[in-house]
């Protein structure tokens, strides 16, 4: 299986660049300078530092022992990229991203949020690395996230809200393109999932690889093995794919992704890509896996994680589906909120909704799995941000 994606851009079937002809200069120039910056001594040591002393890496691998014994079976190991500087494994992409806006000789950094905390990592990078900042974010998610959306405006960023469609990530994206293209000569898109036209999903993908290359290490170190399984939630997919990216390679390693499986399976009730209602389509600037009716128009989504409900998914991910390495199911909102308040119950870790949907699907397989098996999660952020919504739901409940 490749690792990297042909010179068009493509994981097998899925990838490339459906831009317009305004994007494609720019995107051939971010290609070129991420090729280069990737042999750079120079650059690839900046950016080790400050993922050392910026950003706090590498994060801890946790054995979560009260959460393992309770469920039986299983042993559970969460990699802690809630430990994070900013609170998720986000800032690792944001801080490489604005280091090439700065080589580009931009002064300008846009970004679309969910959960916001994409958004508060580029706000975060753009702070000091001295860049201007513009987040888009759905006016819905913005509610959901308000504690995020006064961070980013905290640290200097103007926060847009996005009130067209059904005001969330995937509307936010639309109106961070329109800017891009009318901008085109000051200002560097930082996309923030394995989205989008090439280069952008292997791009992102390198600079998260750093949670699977640490998360592999770990654990050899810490029991002599691999896992037998590792889960980490899906909404775009760069969680994921940092650190599927290192086990990849060893088939006896299970590796599952969990998408939003909301609060059903009809149309609109869920983020379910590889569920009934996705199919090959082309979004924001990538073919990939979409949900979609039968004429092709992109259906709406639903999730209590406002990070976890974007109609596509990232199209490696959709490559890694078809050629079966990688196994993608769906947690709904009750389970993912029981874990929530699972793990924050037992091992004092807070996890953020997105994460929430993993830890649940651990806890669904940890007990048929024997004692001597182990699972590892990709805790992807800290829950801080989701606790007025959790409280809102329950009151409401």
């Amino acid at each position: 299986m490749k690792k990297q994606p042909d010179v068009r851009g493509y994981f097998g079937d899925f990838g490339g660049r459906f831009v317009p002809e305004t994007l494609m200069a720019s995107l051939v120039e971010l290609e070129d300078l991420w090729k280069r910056t990737a042999k750079d001594r120079g650059f690839q040591s900046r950016f080790k530092e400050l993922l050392q002393r910026y950003v706090g890496r590498p994060t801890p691998l946790y054995p979560a022992r009260r959460l393992a014994a309770l469920l039986g079976g299983a042993q559970i190991w969460l990699k802690r990229e809630d430990l994070c500087h900013t609170g998720s494994h986000k800032l690792n992409n944001a801080l490489g991203q604005a280091l090439l806006t700065r080589e580009m000789e931009k002064h300008r950094v846009i970004a679309e949020t969910g959960a916001g905390q994409h958004g508060v990592a580029v706000a975060t990078a753009a702070s000091l690395l001295g860049l201007d900042c513009r987040i888009y974010m759905g006016a819905e998610d913005m509610r959901r996230q308000e504690s995020n959306v006064r961070r980013m405006r905290w640290l200097g960023a103007e926060v847009v809200a996005v009130e067209a469609g059904s005001r969330t990530l995937k509307d936010a994206i639309n109106e961070a393109l329109r800017d891009w293209v009318t901008n085109i000569h000051t200002t560097h898109y930082i996309l923030g999932s394995v989205l989008g036209p090439h280069p952008f999903p292997v791009m992102v993908r390198d600079f998260q690889a750093v949670i699977g290359v640490e998360a592999f290490a770990q654990f050899r170190e810490s029991t002599r093995s691999l896992p037998d399984a590792v889960v980490a939630c899906v909404g775009g997919g760069s969680n994921a794919a940092g650190i599927f990216s290192a086990f990849v390679p060893f088939d006896q390693v299970r590796l599952i992704g969990v998408e939003a499986g909301g609060r059903g399976s009809g149309p609109g009730q869920h983020a379910a890509r590889f569920s009934d209602d996705g199919r090959p389509g082309v979004l924001h600037g990538t073919l990939t896996q979409v949900l979609q009716d039968v004429d092709g128009q992109v259906l709406g989504t639903h999730s209590v994680s406002a990070g976890m409900d974007y109609p596509a998914i990232g199209p490696e991910h959709a490559q890694w589906e078809q050629a079966g390495r990688v196994s993608y199911v769906k947690v709904g909102d009750r389970e993912a909120i029981e874990a929530f308040r699972l793990l924050t119950r037992l091992e004092g870790i807070i996890p953020a909704l997105e994460s929430s949907h993993a830890v649940a699907y651990a806890v669904q397989i940890a007990p048929a799995m024997p004692l001597k098996a182990s699972i590892l999660i990709n805790l992807s952020g800290r829950g801080d941000k989701d606790m007025d919504e959790v409280a809102r739901l329950e009151e409401g409940a």
